[in-house]
């Protein structure tokens, strides 16, 4: 988990000349190291001299593509945004989102040090943070308190940041939305260089930017969001195994009309008849009277302690593991009360799983289409044929689209596969890119790594309303990435 800083130094309530707000106390519990893959290079040292930070090849979590980066951590972001290209969290982006244009001298600030509570009201559930303050932070903190953020990705080594920078969704988005839905203020340095707090009031068109913008729209310093009260700490779930891909999607459906979290699991190694079977999972927050009356530790993880060799992953080997998890699972609907943690995040059990990919890495390929068993059944016929092969596969009920101008998900179902890298996968690519256009899906760019400026413009018809936000606030195209670069064309 990242690290949760906090002190008793009052704020002040104002900063070179951003209005509003009251003087912040920050509160809270030590501090504990950080497990994630970037502990080596998100010291909580400031670095001053930035001359002398060193070039060192940095990727996404997929490991593809490896870009020579300067980063450096910074406790001080407001300092920090002032020369810096882009922002980086925890790493958890697939692609190149989080990384600079490669080539280029640019710096990178890494947030997750700059992790503060600000403020905290408990009769409104409204958390003030600093941007570097991570999805795990808050569960330490607020869960035994009766609080829990809002919205739920599939790690919990994710910024308040980061979930902005790309509008992260969960298991919850049929019924919760995005977390940009229960953002209420964000304080950022914008390409000009200004301060702002940006809210649906204040610079409303930049807050709807910012949301899914990929970081792109500016440096958030520090994120005001309403957490969710729950009425205990535990969650309780219910799996139910299903024969083929019909029987999973209905489910999945019927799951999400009466259920506030749902998730299915297919196994995409098989064909014929029982193509996608899988399972889906069911789970909503337990009452006071049916949990423990004990506090659930957070579990420890265990690392993948180098990186195995590539190929490793392959069709053979994830057809077997797909294999097992279908049959250790069994045919009765497994149900109960349990510890949140695996609930929301079981691959952080194993810290830095991505290096069993190899160096040649994997990418995620997430996108959302309308809810269709046909549809989705000819996809994935189309991705066994382009000689696609997944070990984690994930579907998802989403609801409507969000108010951000390239937040991902919008009404019908979203599909992730993490699929290893090889030669064929830029066409694999290109060919269920094609078909998720034609049934006017999108795919995610915090995933993303191979989609083309084409079919990127296909995807987001909001796409022209946002240049015109950024142009408004960072004429000068001072805020890049690599992914920027390969889409936008910057």
């Amino acid at each position: 988990m990242s690290h949760v800083s906090v002190t008793s130094t009052a704020l002040p309530a104002r900063r070179e000349g951003v209005t509003g707000g009251a003087a912040r106390v920050a509160t809270g519990a030590p501090s504990e190291p950080t497990p994630d893959a970037d502990a080596a290079l998100v010291s909580r040292r400031p670095v001053d001299n930035v001359a002398a930070v060193p070039a060192r090849p940095l990727s996404g979590w997929g490991r593809h593509p490896w870009i020579d980066t300067r980063l450096r951590p910074s406790q001080d972001l407001l300092n920090a945004s002032r020369d810096a290209v882009l922002f980086r969290g925890l790493g958890r982006a697939y692609g190149d989102a989080a990384l600079p244009v490669q080539g280029e001298a640019g710096l990178v600030t890494a947030t997750p040090p700059a992790d503060r509570v600000l403020a905290f009201d408990p009769d409104a559930g409204v958390l003030r943070a600093e941007a570097g303050l991570s999805l795990g932070g808050i569960r330490q903190l607020f869960l035994p308190l009766g609080f829990m953020s809002p919205v739920r990705t599939g790690t919990r080594h994710v910024t308040l940041g980061g979930m902005v920078a790309a509008d992260v969704h969960g298991k919850e988005h049929h019924v919760a939305g995005c977390f940009g839905a229960h953002v209420r203020e964000l304080l950022m340095r914008t390409g000009d260089g200004e301060l702002r707090r940006v809210s649906r009031t204040s610079h409303a068109d930049l807050f709807a930017a910012t949301l899914g913008g990929m970081g792109l729209t500016g440096h958030v310093l520090e994120v005001e969001v309403e957490l969710e009260r729950v009425p205990s700490p535990w969650i309780y779930s219910e799996s139910e195994r299903f024969h083929d891909l019909a029987s999973v999607v209905d489910g999945l459906a019927e799951a999400s009309a009466d259920w506030p979290m749902t998730v299915a699991w297919i196994d995409t190694s098989v064909s014929g008849p029982r193509a996608g079977r899988g399972m889906v999972m069911r789970g909503r927050w337990a009452a006071a009277d049916e949990a423990p009356s004990t506090q659930p530790l957070p579990h420890r993880s265990i690392a993948v302690p180098f990186t195995l060799p590539s190929g490793l992953v392959n069709g053979a080997t994830i057809r077997l593991a797909n294999a097992a998890l279908w049959y250790k699972h069994g045919s009765s609907i497994k149900r109960g009360v349990g510890h949140p943690d695996p609930w929301f995040w079981p691959l952080d059990r194993l810290e830095q799983w991505n290096r069993g990919y190899g160096n040649r890495g994997f990418t995620q390929y997430q996108c959302v289409m309308p809810r269709s068993v046909e549809l989705f059944r000819e996809f994935l016929l189309r991705f066994q044929r382009g000689g696609g092969c997944s070990f984690v596969t994930v579907l998802k009920d989403c609801g409507p689209a969000s108010e951000g101008l390239l937040s991902f998900p919008q009404a019908g179902t979203s599909l992730a596969l993490d699929i290893p890298i090889s030669p064929n996968v830029p066409a694999l690519v290109r060919e269920l890119n094609a078909m998720v256009i034609a049934n006017g899906g999108r795919v995610y760019l915090a995933k993303d790594a191979f989609t083309t400026p084409e079919e990127f413009r296909a995807m987001y018809p909001r796409f022209d309303d946002w240049c015109v936000v950024r142009d408004r606030y960072d004429p000068q195209r001072r805020l890049r990435s690599a992914m920027s670069r390969r889409l936008f064309g910057d």
